[in-house]
């Protein structure tokens, strides 16, 4: 481990990465910390726990905090993976896997029982092989560095736990939230491709349908654009290269009263959702950035009682205020960085510090946009589930 030593700093790096397990200690705030999640753990009541790397035996998530008696089945569960596998377009990797969902407990008779439910995808088309060099270089902007920095050791094949193959276990579990929602709230959450790269496309939040998001591959509901996406997303396959864009999300029927200020407000808690998942780089709601080319006269949403409700004339507050869903459509927007793999030679080190060059291999997706829709709307709904619980928890 003289190496893992030599590329972090500071002594806690150095008790993590070169003193044996039974000497190692952890200082007084580490222990009175709750690390039982250890960054693998999201939620309060309904919580989930991922588990599982790329070319391992498989990849999945524990559930629990699910109420009792929801009609589920593995179908249910099964038609979101679908969306988010490879192989499903000619614009995204070419991996062939089918992953099919196996629940393995917390359901029973077709109905949830109110205990953990594990859910566990097998990986069937892994290849180690394709990533012998990685045994001992790093690949740029990919976190084969920073995870042996921190801890010493890292699974080369594919990226392991980073890989965007974890993200199987957070569709799996919002798929659950969004049935939790629809049927016991009246929810709907629904993401598209807003942009790839300089490509922006129209689409009205409060109109957009999953049939229309459905209709291409790349999923964007503005045919006009789609076409565009498609035409630049296989460009840069053939050229071995990849683009980056944005995708939109919006939870319509969201009742006033949602979230928990001050530290864990629902676009906070959106915004650290959002920027958990592979490969993004920036989360902005409602108005965003552009509010500050506003004046507050011009930013700000008048209310209005319509129908016996409070409403507000605008939205750019993107449906939360304080913290707290004010009834209206919640919309925001996900950055998503080009795929760092490309098919360029390019610089980087090895484990033995020296100075070296990579070309990478393997299967790789041109662009993470078209995957990463059912990705964002999973964890929308798996933020806006939990605050539902706690809502009632607390308010009644």
């Amino acid at each position: 481990m003289a190496a893992a030593g030599a590329l972090t700093s500071g002594r806690r790096a150095k008790f993590v990465s070169e003193a044996p397990i039974s000497e190692r200690r952890f200082d007084l705030v580490a222990a009175l910390h709750d690390t039982s999640g250890m960054g693998n753990v999201f939620g309060h009541l309904f919580r989930i726990t991922t588990w599982g790397e790329s070319h391992g035996g498989g990849v999945g998530v524990v559930v629990d905090g699910c109420p009792p008696r929801l009609p589920l089945t593995e179908a249910d569960i099964q038609a979101e993976l679908d969306r988010r596998r490879p192989g499903q377009s000619g614009i995204v990797t070419p991996r062939k896997e089918t992953d099919t969902v196996h629940i393995l407990s917390g359901v029973f008779e077709g109905k949830t029982l109110g205990t953990p439910i594990c859910m566990w995808v097998k990986n069937e088309d892994a290849r180690p092989e394709d990533y012998q060099e990685l045994r001992t270089k790093f690949r740029p902007s990919h976190a084969d560095y920073t995870y042996f920095a921190k801890y010493g050791i890292r699974n080369w094949q594919g990226g392991g736990r980073a890989s965007a193959r974890e993200t199987i276990g957070r569709v799996a579990a919002g798929a659950i939230a969004k049935k939790i929602l629809r049927m016991h709230y009246g929810v709907e959450v629904l993401a598209y491709v807003k942009q790839v790269q300089r490509i922006v496309a129209e689409v009205d939040p409060e109109k957009v349908t999953l049939k229309q998001v459905e209709s291409n591959p790349v999923r964007c509901p503005d045919k006009r654009a789609a076409a565009e996406m498609i035409r630049l997303i296989e460009r840069m396959r053939a050229r071995g290269d990849s683009v980056g864009g944005v995708v939109e999300c919006v939870a319509r029927g969201v009742p006033p009263g949602w979230g928990d200020p001050v530290f864990d407000k629902l676009e906070a808690d959106l915004a650290k959702a959002m920027l958990s998942l592979p490969a993004t780089k920036g989360f902005e709601i409602g108005s965003g950035f552009a509010g500050t080319l506003m004046t507050g006269s011009e930013h700000n949403d008048p209310f209005r009682i319509r129908g016996g409700k409070v409403r507000t004339l605008k939205n750019y507050s993107g449906g939360v205020q304080g913290g707290i869903s004010n009834g209206e459509t919640i919309y925001f927007r996900v950055a998503f960085k080009p795929t760092s793999t490309v098919r360029t030679a390019q610089q980087t080190v090895d484990e033995q510090l020296h100075n070296t060059t990579i070309k990478m291999t393997g299967r790789h997706d041109p662009c993470v946009l078209p995957r990463a829709v059912p990705i964002v709307e999973a964890m929308t709904a798996l933020v806006l589930v939990d605050h539902a619980l706690r809502h009632k928890a607390q308010c009644g």
